[in-house]
């Protein structure tokens, strides 16, 4: 399994890690790369449509809810 992190090392040199939930706990080696000056961070290509199904949307969404027939 392999996370990457992008971030900042502040003057202190001192750091707190967020680890994901997903990596098992245990030993792990932690490498540093600095990243150049004016070199934008890499990110993943965006896929269209890799979501379709994660979602749905109620068929009366629009309907007008009962807790607020007082204010209609």
């Amino acid at each position: 399994m392999s996370v990457t992190q992008s971030i900042i090392i502040p003057a202190s040199h001192r750091l707190t890690i967020d680890v994901p939930p997903e990596v098992p706990a245990g030993p792990v080696i932690l490498t540093f790369t600095p990243q150049a000056a004016g070199q934008p961070e890499q990110r993943k290509k965006r896929v269209f449509g890799c979501a379709k199904g994660e979602f749905w949307m109620a068929d009366d969404f629009d309907a007008p809810l009962e807790d607020f027939k007082d204010y209609m």
